[in-house]
C-alpha cells in the first residue's frame, strides 16, 4: 500500500542525508532461491528479476522477442515442472509471469553495438586491469574496461504513471515504486555484463546486488538529473521540482537527492566517470 511505499523512500532519503550506505533490500530476498521458480529446476541466476534455469530462461526470452502469442489446449491450468514445462508453452510462459518475471529485463540481452564481439575480446584478457587503447584522434582516451562500461549502459527507462489517476501523493509513490521494481530488472541486467560478475557464485551475486541496488539506482537519478536546474529526472517522462515534491509528499527524498545532484554538478561528472562510480559501487558493496 501507499503507507509501506512511503516508509521505503523515507527509509532512502534518511539514508542519503546521513552519507551512509543504504540497506534498503525490500525488493531483493536476504537468501537467494537456489530452484527455478518457473519449473523448479536448479537456477543458473537471477534472470529477468526471478531466480530460474537457463531452459526457462531461455524460453522467456525467445517467447518476448519474437512477440509469440500461445494458446493452452487444455483449461489453461497445465503443472509447469521440470519434465512436464515443453508440455504446455502458454502455462509456462503464464507461470514465468506470475513468478515476476519482468518484459522490460528482455532488451538487455539483445545484442547492440558490438556487444558480444566485446564480450569476447574481454573475457580473453589474463589482466584485471586492461591496457589502454589508441583514441581517436580529439577523443579522450579510453581504457578497454570503461568503453565496455558504457556499451553496458541500458536505454531510457520510462516511468508511463497512469494518466487515469488524478495527481496525489500515491499516484506519486505507485509510480516511483513501480518505477523502481523495474529499475532493479535493469540494474540486475547491466551486472551481468560487468566484466567478472556473472563470474561469481549466485550468492555472491545477489549479496552484491541486494548491497548496492539503491545506491547504484540513486546514481542514476543523479546523473539524469544533471542538466536540470533544481528538477530530478526520476525517469524521461517523470521529472518534479520542488513545489511537485511537496505536493506529493516526497519533499525529504527530493531535498536529499538534490543535494548529491548539486555536489556532482560541481564536480563536472562526465559520462565515463559515471558509468565507473556504477560500477565501483557494485564491486565495493
Amino acid at each position: 500500500g501507499g503507507g509501506s511505499c512511503r516508509k521505503r523512500y523515507d527509509d532512502c532519503a534518511s539514508a542519503i542525508m546521513e552519507d551512509s550506505p543504504t540497506k534498503c533490500e525490500y525488493m531483493l530476498n536476504a537468501i537467494p532461491k537456489r530452484l527455478c521458480l518457473v519449473c523448479g529446476d536448479i537456477a543458473s541466476g537471477y534472470h529477468y528479476g526471478v531466480a530460474s534455469c537457463e531452459a526457462c530462461k531461455a524460453f522467456f526470452k525467445r517467447t518476448i522477442q519474437g512477440n509469440i502469442e500461445y494458446s493452452c489446449p487444455a483449461t489453461n491450468e497445465c503443472e509447469i515442472t521440470k519434465r512436464r514445462r515443453k508440455s504446455c508453452q502458454a502455462c509456462r510462459f503464464m507461470k514465468c509471469l506470475k513468478v515476476g518475471m519482468l518484459k522490460e529485463g528482455v532488451r538487455l540481452d539483445r545484442v547492440r553495438g558490438g556487444r558480444q564481439k566485446y564480450k569476447r575480446r574481454l573475457d580473453s584478457e589474463s589482466s584485471t586491469y586492461l591496457s589502454l587503447q589508441i583514441p581517436p584522434p580529439a577523443k579522450k582516451p579510453l581504457t578497454k574496461i570503461v568503453s565496455h562500461l558504457l556499451v553496458a549502459e541500458p536505454e531510457k527507462i520510462y516511468a508511463m504513471p497512469d494518466p487515469t489517476m488524478p495527481e496525489s501523493d500515491i499516484k506519486a509513490l505507485t509510480t516511483l515504486c513501480d518505477l523502481a521494481d523495474r529499475e532493479l530488472v535493469v540494474i540486475i541486467g547491466w551486472a551481468k555484463h560487468i566484466p567478472g560478475f556473472s563470474n561469481l557464485s549466485l550468492g555472491d551475486q545477489m549479496s552484491l546486488l541486494q548491497s548496492a541496488w539503491m545506491e547504484i539506482l540513486i546514481l542514476g537519478i543523479v546523473y539524469r538529473s544533471l542538466p536540470y536546474e533544481d528538477k530530478l529526472v526520476y525517469a524521461e517522462d517523470y521529472i518534479m521540482d520542488e513545489e511537485h515534491s511537496r505536493l506529493t509528499g516526497l519533499l525529504e527524498l527530493y531535498l536529499a537527492i538534490l543535494q548529491l545532484v548539486r555536489r556532482y554538478k560541481k564536480l563536472k561528472v562526465e559520462k565515463e566517470e559515471f558509468v565507473t562510480l556504477k560500477a565501483l559501487a557494485l564491486a565495493n558493496s
